[in-house]
């Protein structure tokens, strides 16, 4: 602990602390201060709030899932994408609709200032550069943060949003550098963790080489275009209007407001795609005795499903090319991102094997790739709502909970701010359950098992995922926000004329008819779709005429998964008391016993998710809540005696 007598004590008191101002502190402190709370977001380096370090996109499968209900419920992520994104393209739209999901390229300069910008802009915010060296508490609660310049900001709760800068290395080939960013510092805050009393852990992630696009020979390489129209992330996308000295803000929603009084006016640019040869997978092979990965230098665990290329050319030494994405990273600037090539190898041989790519021939690299490895705190060490078990007031968001992705960093950050705001004003934790979210799923996959290794979310992870689609994250999550007080009564009311007009849009086509059938029997059969309706019907908005069919054609489906999720309910429902103390319980087995021990889990629909507990133990345990507290207590005084 620093020495209080020396510390500046700040002369503002703040209900919420927010250290760390990349996706997951940005969308916390937003997110405390629109819920009223006095807030302060503190930040390495007021020159890197929102920062992309990796590529220069976002969404992608679930991701722009967990974007959109981001948006739903009030958060900023969405609205920052659709003004500065590039590129606008939705994935997987010849596939089912649980798995369709939008992904923009994103100007990297543009979101970054353009968040900044908001950041400053909001009431009950402020923003100050700042390192957090300690938390000084009191009976295990949260007094205050003390930076390491010697300042003692008096708080009710602090949420840690850290990224990979807690004791980060980063490793180029056999050289390495203390950093969690390229050019930026490292953070010791992970010893006061220690302190504190956390398990604190390592893990890795990479990045790749920059590259610049004037030494790109785009002619060898096949053009992605992004579609048109530009499918949005945010459901109030008229809310996105360019100010006269915004020169930030690269898109624009033009006239009224509503869907059908303007349009978003966005200019796009176009990605690339190349592939490694026969010869880059040489150049890698004969250089795997300068990888850190593959000398035993990087001890951290790295993203199983985004491996570095020279990983790849490994495990996978039967693919005779990887693909490679060539991502522009701003509309006034030249240099590209080179997704699929994360690499920790020396430069030279970065140099070597770029040039082996077709279309890189004369390529220059502005920037090397480099390898990161970092602290963590594994994230069963937290309640559901983000809040440790250790420290009350204290709540973790982000990659310290073993997470990769601004997606899920944004998702983390958004339900800490949510719940760190409610508790200074005495009220219930705001929860997700893993029927209502994607965030709910990225939560309880957390708390419950934990991570071994960067936790990435996917739509398999989520058992009700045709119900978790990216369309309807409005329907399922804005008026839950605005019980809250995060989504605003515009939100609301636009939602609320939009399931309107569902509703309306499937009365007409169950009363008329074609023949024999009415028009939402025609709809359910896999031949016949939304353009083989009457004319009158190809005047719906995309939005709604979409979610009509989808709502028509898998409503088998969605009830199988409705009668699921009531099955489970009443698990869910079923508490486990604070007072169980699994010492005492005799009967289940010890891995059980540890693991129940780590997480304590809230119901016993959480316990059943738990890893190395089986449903003998849960009857077990069902039994021994029944008996009581008393039975405890009496059990534990025979084992005493």
């Amino acid at each position: 602990m620093l020495s209080l007598s020396s510390m500046f004590r700040y002369p503002t008191a703040y209900d919420v602390v927010v250290a760390g101002a990349g996706h997951a502190g940005c969308e916390a402190a937003l997110a405390a201060a629109r819920l009223g709370c006095r807030t302060l977001l503190l930040t390495m380096n007021l020159d890197t709030i929102g920062q992309m370090s990796c590529n220069p996109a976002i969404g992608g499968l679930a991701k722009g899932h967990m974007v959109r209900e981001i948006d739903a419920l009030g958060g900023e992520m969405g609205l920052n994408t659709d003004a500065t994104g590039i590129q606008f393209r939705m994935l997987n739209t010849t596939k089912g609709p649980s798995v369709r999901a939008p992904r923009a390229q994103a100007d990297k300069k543009a979101y970054q200032f353009r968040m900044k910008a908001t950041i400053e802009a909001q009431p009950n915010l402020d923003l100050k550069q700042g390192n957090i060296a300690d938390i000084e508490t009191h009976q295990d609660e949260v007094r205050a943060v003390l930076t390491s310049m010697g300042v003692r900001y008096e708080t009710k709760s602090v949420i840690i949003t850290t990224g990979t800068f807690l004791k980060a290395l980063m490793h180029v080939g056999l050289k390495n550098a203390t950093g969690g960013r390229m050019g930026d510092g490292v953070s010791d805050f992970s010893d006061c963790l220690r302190r504190l009393g956390f398990e604190v852990q390592r893990l890795k992630t990479g990045t790749p080489p920059r590259l610049n696009g004037r030494t790109i020979d785009f002619s060898k390489m096949a053009r992605q275009d992004g579609d048109n129209p530009a499918p949005m992330f945010s459901f109030m996308p008229e809310w996105v209007r360019k100010g006269r000295h915004d020169i930030f803000t690269l898109n624009h929603w033009e006239g009224n407001e509503g869907p059908q009084g303007g349009l978003f006016h966005v200019e796009q640019i176009p990605c690339w795609i190349t592939h490694t040869t026969a010869e880059t997978a040489d150049i890698i092979r004969a250089n795997l005795d300068k990888s850190p990965l593959y000398c035993g230098i990087i001890q951290g665990t790295g993203p199983r499903y985004c491996p570095s290329l020279e990983d790849k050319i490994v495990r996978f030494a039967d693919k005779e090319r990887h693909q490679i994405f060539l991502e522009p990273e701003g509309r006034h600037t030249d240099e590209f991102y080179i997704n699929g090539c994360s690499t920790s190898l020396p430069v030279e041989v970065q140099y070597d094997f770029l040039r082996s790519i077709p279309g890189l021939e004369q390529v220059e690299m502005m920037r090397a790739g480099y390898a990161v490895e970092y602290d963590f705190c594994p994230p069963t060490q937290l309640q559901p709502s983000l809040e440790t078990k250790a420290v009350a007031g204290l709540y973790f968001a982000g990659q310290i909970n073993g997470t990769s992705g601004y997606e899920e960093a944004a998702g983390q950050g958004l339900m800490a701010g949510i719940n760190a705001a409610l508790k200074v004003q005495g009220k219930a934790p705001f929860l997700l359950g893993r029927h209502q979210a994607y965030l709910g799923v990225l939560i309880d996959d957390l708390v419950t098992k934990g991570t071994k290794e960067p936790y990435r979310m996917f739509t398999s992870r989520a058992e009700y995922r045709l119900l978790l689609r990216q369309d309807n994250a409005d329907l399922r999550l804005t008026e839950l926000g605005a019980e809250i007080g995060l989504a605003t009564t515009e939100r609301v009311a636009k939602l609320r004329a939009k399931r309107e007009r569902i509703a309306q849009i499937t009365e007409e086509l169950r009363r008329e008819r074609r023949e024999t059938r009415t028009l939402e029997e025609w709809l359910r059969k896999p031949e016949f779709s939304w353009k083989d309706l009457p004319e009158n019907f190809q005047q719906v908005p995309a939005e709604i005429a979409d979610q009509v069919q989808t709502d028509i054609k898998y409503a088998g489906y969605i009830e199988r998964e409705l009668l699921q999720i009531a099955r489970v309910k009443t698990q869910e429902d079923k508490v486990i008391p604070d007072w169980v103390d699994y010492d005492a319980i005799r009967g289940l087995k010890t891995e059980a016993r540890l693991k129940l021990k780590e997480v304590r889990p809230r119901s016993f629909g959480q316990a059943s998710r738990v890893s190395g507990v089986n449903p003998s133990d849960l009857s077990i345990l069902a039994v021994w809540v029944r008996k009581g507290p008393t039975a405890q207590q009496n059990s534990q005084a025979e084992s005493l005696t």
